[in-house]
């Protein structure tokens, strides 16, 4: 079942809006021409447009023909530091930055939406739409809650949108219950003691501690963690040396852990310092940790992902919906969202292609009209 002719003749706008942002991509909380050109755009739809909340934030709100609650939609802004490699027309314009995840097309699928109900306004009630910096490792939307997001902006559910290359081209995924995981990272360093690379026996090495370390962490998901229980340690750094001859003083490990549920996390954090102090106290060594937890898990509520599946059968029909879907060992920063709102997130498949966060990765403007057409659909079912 095709989107609505309304949502159709928007696509050469959506389009040309997703292009456009995808050559100016910008980072976490540095999307300053980004909420510029989305502002501009929401004001002349004649929206209320608010700004400035967690930096480059933009809260533009709608009010429809008839009085009821209010819900908030949301889609994030931010790239990443990626070099593109699409050559596309409209790649990329600044050096080392690229939208590699998308989120070019998570906004103009809003911006359809808000255009597409400005014009109409049939709906009974408020929807703020939700343009959210930094969503990417540095927790934009922690951020705009700590500043007031749901205080100045009551809402009774907020909904969120990630596409997803490898689903199929307008499906939607949903499920109640945890979707995505929680984000850890940890660095951990190993004091050892440094010396001539031909006298190893006159040092405490800390690169062949650091060898036992990285192999025993991977204990932590296949013997610490009940096998049910889903958990990953990762380690994606290694730093230790400056000289072929030399063995150094220290050696740092940076990684990620991912986990959907807090007791497995605590256990995760636990376990990464029980065993790097256990295996540098067998050389003589000794070790630091620094763990962070950046993100919760993305859980859904139940009443709301009902909602987002009877919205999206209107768009694409009941057949094309994929119901409890395994869920991702991706984080998401809406949790933060999830945590203080009920609401849900939902995964739109993009079809075959590069997968997220890489160079060649391009959003797929075929979506567009899937995009927009739920978010016109979610407010019409959440506010009849």
């Amino acid at each position: 079942m095709p989107p609505t002719n309304e949502i159709e003749a928007l696509k050469p706008d959506m389009v040309r809006w997703r292009r456009h942002l995808h050559t100016i991509p910008e980072t976490a909380f540095e999307e300053k021409a980004t909420s510029t050109y989305v502002g501009a755009l929401l004001e002349s739809f004649g929206l209320e447009v608010d700004r400035g909340l967690a930096g480059t934030g933009v809260v533009a709100t709608l009010k429809g023909d008839r009085t009821g609650p209010a819900i908030g939609l949301r889609a994030d802004m931010d790239a990443l530091d990626i070099e593109e490699r699409t050559n596309r027309e409209y790649r990329s314009r600044r050096p080392g930055k690229m939208h590699a995840c998308g989120h070019d097309g998570h906004m103009s699928m809003l911006l359809g939406a808000a255009k597409h109900l400005a014009a109409t306004r049939d709906f009974a009630g408020t929807v703020h739409f939700i343009f959210q910096p930094a969503e990417e490792n540095e927790g934009g939307g922690r951020r705009m809650i700590e500043e007031g997001l749901f205080d100045r902006f009551p809402m009774s559910a907020i909904y969120g949108m990630h596409n997803w290359p490898g689903q199929p081209l307008g499906t939607f995924a949903l499920k109640p219950g945890p979707l995505m995981a929680a984000y850890d990272v940890f660095e951990l360093t190993i004091h050892g003691h440094g010396g001539h690379g031909a006298m190893p026996n006159e040092t405490i090495d800390p690169i062949v501690i650091a060898g036992e370390i990285i192999g025993a962490l991977q204990t932590i998901a296949s013997r610490t963690v009940h096998p049910v229980d889903s958990a990953v340690v990762s380690v994606t750094q290694v730093h230790g040396g400056d000289s072929w001859n030399v063995i150094p003083a220290e050696v740092v490990l940076r990684g990620t852990a991912r986990s959907f549920k807090l007791g497995v996390q605590e256990r995760i954090e636990a376990r990464i310092g029980e065993i790097a102090r256990g295996l540098c106290a067998a050389h003589g060594a000794t070790s630091t940790l620094r763990y962070e937890r950046r993100y919760p898990a993305t859980v859904n509520y139940a009443e709301e992902t009902d909602v987002a599946g009877r919205a999206a059968a209107l768009v694409v029909g009941a057949d094309s919906l994929i119901h409890d879907p395994m869920p991702s060992m991706a984080s998401e920063d809406f949790a933060f969202m999830l945590n203080v709102c009920p609401g849900n997130y939902v995964w739109l498949g993009t079809g075959e292609g590069p997968n997220l966060h890489s160079p060649l990765y391009d959003f797929n403007d075929e979506a567009l009209v899937y995009g927009a057409g739920y978010w016109t659909a979610l407010v019409k079912t959440a506010l009849p």
